[in-house]
Order: structure tokens, then C-alpha cells, then sequence
């Protein structure tokens, strides 16, 4: 699967990628972290793994949107020990701030390297703003499976949501398909944070380049192929991107109006600063790595390089 996921992704014009693993049995998460590392320090085709991104089980189960909540633990359990021993792989763990004993796990990934990422999440901006404090700098698809302002008696308290569009402290991922997010709030988000911190990711699951009704499976629940994205076979949720990155790009300036330089930036020089490697990649320039992509008008790629070498 990997062989065939980095192929395909070189193949439509991506150099580089995160390993993304929603929830899971841990010993399923240790064994694919585990197989990244592998995959990472050997020479292959295709698209680089730069490392695993872990929407991790410690998230709040009233926002768990698609993820299969039999895998959702508490932070108390001794788990979070075994995960962060892959701290040489592991890039991004996501985490509900507000859950009891976030903070400290959220200061820990932050000692050891790993960018704390909030998401799936019913975090007040209070929390966010303690979260904040402790290390938390990142921000997991904008408007998916976060809180928004609710009311507590005559009293508006804002969410993770408005937290993400106005604390200049975070970086923050928006899907965009034009299917999870409508385009007056992506480009709300875009006004809001702009290309220098908002990144433009395809969360891309394992209905990607599939048709119509093709069925998937993901940490244990099978999924299906609905109108270009992946959605729970009841309905009730979308599952994941069906669309590679690529292909974001036109709905980004067509659809949403982003100036084409800055939309380029939200998918290559932006994520690559979230990620502490824009001294390699994200950009071309003397010293970093010879990736490349030559695109036709409507975004199809042509051509790619990685490392150099231009892929059959």
C-alpha cells in the first residue's frame, strides 16, 4: 500500500508527505510508525515520507467525527509512553487540549520535537490559550470536528474553531476539496490567517482516486466514496478527502480567489515551516532538495522530480 500511495502521489505532483494514521489499536499505530521508519531511510520511488502524523486517540468522543471510537482512550492509561518512544518519526500528534492531562502531553511532545496539533476537539479559547502556553502550535482541518462558540447561560464562549482563526501563535490545515469546507469559509479562513500560516492539506484517506460508491477501510470501520469524498456508509460524516493535493490548487484560486503565488505557498513553503524542514524543501532555491513539479494549466501534472531525479 505504501509503494502504491507515494507512486501515486509523485505521479500527480507530490514530492513529499506525512504518513497520516487515524485512530487505532496501539500496537497497530507502534507496528505502522514502526514501518515508516523503514520505509523513510530507504532510497524508493515515489513520494517522501517525512514522517507520521497521528490523529491520536486522545481525543474528546463528542468530536470524533468519522474515527472509530473503540480506539478512543484517556490519557491516564500509560499509552502515551509507548507512542512517544517513536519520537524520531512521529511529526505531528493531534490532541484534545481539554481532555484531563492534555497540557502535560502536549508539553511533552513539544520537549521531544513533536508538533502538538489540536483537533477533534471541544476546547474552549481559554483552553486553547493554556494549551498555548505549553507548546501547542498547530491546528488539525479547520472546521472539522472542532467546537465553535456555544452559549453558557446569557454568555457567548468561543471554540477552538474562532480560537484557530484569530491566535496568530497557531498554524492551521484546512481541507481543501470544496466538499468539506463551502468556499465562503475557506476563504474566510484565508482572510482570517493567511497563506504565511494557513495550510492547504488533502487528508487524504484510502478512498483517494477511487469511484463512486468504492468502499474503504480505516482503523477498523469500513467507509465509502460519496461526491469526491470519504463518508461513513451511514451518512452521518465525512471520512477523509478523496482528492490529492494537487487538485486543491484550482479550487483554491478558481473557486476561492487565493492569488495562484499564495496558493502554491499554502501547499508547499507553509506546510514545510509547520514542519521545521523549509531549509530542504518547500521552496526551490541553492542548497535544498531538487523537487519539482511541472503542471498544465488545469493542474494535471506533467512531470516530477524528487531528489533529483525525474520519475518515469
Amino acid at each position: 500500500a505504501f509503494a502504491a500511495i507515494t507512486q501515486e502521489n509523485a505521479r500527480r505532483g507530490v514530492t513529499a508527505l506525512l504518513a497520516t494514521v487515524a485512530t487505532a489499536p496501539i500496537p497497530h499505530l507502534v507496528e505502522c510508525m514502526n514501518f515508516c521508519r523503514g520505509w523513510m531511510h530507504e532510497p524508493r520511488g515515489g513520494a517522501r515520507i517525512l514522517g507520521v502524523h497521528l490523529e491520536s486517540p486522545y481525543i474528546n468522543p463528542a468530536y470524533k467525527g468519522a474515527l472509530n471510537p473503540q480506539h478512543i482512550r484517556t490519557l491516564d492509561d500509560g499509552t502515551p509512553d509507548i507512542l512517544l518512544q517513536h519520537d524520531d518519526v512521529l511529526k505531528i500528534m493531534v490532541v484534545a487540549p481539554e481532555l484531563p492531562g492534555a497540557l502535560e502531553l502536549i508539553a511533552r511532545l513539544d520537549q521531544l520535537g513533536i508538533i502538538p496539533a489540536a483537533g477533534h476537539s471541544a476546547a474552549k479559547d481559554e483552553d486553547v490559550l493554556a494549551a498555548m502556553k505549553c507548546g501547542l502550535r498547530h491546528v488539525t482541518h479547520l472546521w472539522s470536528a472542532m467546537s465553535g462558540t456555544v452559549r453558557e447561560g446569557p454568555w457567548r464562549k468561543p471554540g477552538l474553531l474562532e480560537a484557530a482563526l484569530v491566535f496568530e501563535g497557531l498554524t492551521v490545515e484546512m481541507i481543501a476539496d470544496s466538499q468539506h469546507i463551502p468556499p465562503t469559509l475557506m476563504k474566510l479562513a484565508y482572510k482570517c490567517i493567511g497563506a504565511d500560516r494557513l495550510c492547504a492539506i488533502s487528508d487524504a484517506t484510502g478512498g483517494a482516486g477511487l469511484p463512486q460508491g468504492a468502499r474503504f477501510m480505516m482503523g477498523g470501520m469500513e467507509y465509502e466514496v460519496r461526491d469526491g469524498v470519504g463518508m461513513k456508509l451511514d451518512h452521518t460524516a465525512l471520512a477523509g478527502s478523496a482528492t490529492l493535493l494537487a487538485q486543491m490548487i484550482p479550487v483554491l484560486t478558481n473557486v476561492v480567489g487565493i492569488p495562484l503565488t499564495e496558493a502554491i505557498r499554502m501547499v508547499t513553503l507553509t506546510p514545510a515551516r509547520v514542519l521545521g524542514v523549509q531549509n530542504r524543501t518547500g521552496s526551490l532555491a541553492p542548497g535544498k532538495d531538487a523537487d519539482l513539479a511541472i503542471f498544465d494549466v488545469d493542474f494535471n501534472a506533467w512531470r516530477t522530480m524528487i531528489g533529483g531525479q525525474w520519475l518515469d
